[in-house]
């Protein structure tokens, strides 16, 4: 199976597990500082696809013409998309404590980091100046991970 290939398919493991949260009743806060959390994470989000462009919004890990983004949240994190997605989702589950969320978010996250690996290596391919910006920002959480 080639990366895209199984970047489509950590996509569609990804949407399944939210999907799954959210029939479940268990995606989004009720109140408090989770809420709050979830609140930061819509505002990274948007932030993160407006820096980005349109080129955003497409199905596989695979890169787009223009460039690799270095300003805005790209400056802080390399995936500030996939830090406000997982930063929605175990937030939501932490507020209901519930072990199946727990589970369904473990899988989210697998998801997210297969493909954000994925993501990685096609990039590097197209811009190999992708690995300098990689050795000074980190991934998801700016200076930690």
């Amino acid at each position: 199976m080639n990366l895209r290939s199984v970047s489509i398919a950590a996509t569609a493991v990804l949407t399944a597990a939210v999907v799954t949260l959210l029939f479940r009743r268990l995606l989004f806060a009720p109140a408090g500082v989770p809420l709050a959390l979830q609140v930061v994470a819509g505002a990274l989000m948007l932030w993160a696809r407006l820096t980005f462009g349109r080129r955003s919004f497409h199905a596989g890990a695979d890169p787009t013409l223009g460039g690799i983004v270095t300003r805005g949240p790209y400056g802080l994190m390399r995936h500030p998309i996939y830090t406000a997605t997982l930063l929605f989702v175990w937030a939501g589950v932490a507020a209901h404590g519930v072990l199946v969320g727990v589970l369904i978010a473990i899988v989210a996250t697998a998801a997210v980091v297969v493909r954000m690996l994925a993501e990685e290596r096609l990039v590097v391919e197209i811009y190999p100046e992708y690995e300098e910006h990689a050795h000074r920002v980190k991934r998801l959480i700016p200076f930690v991970l």
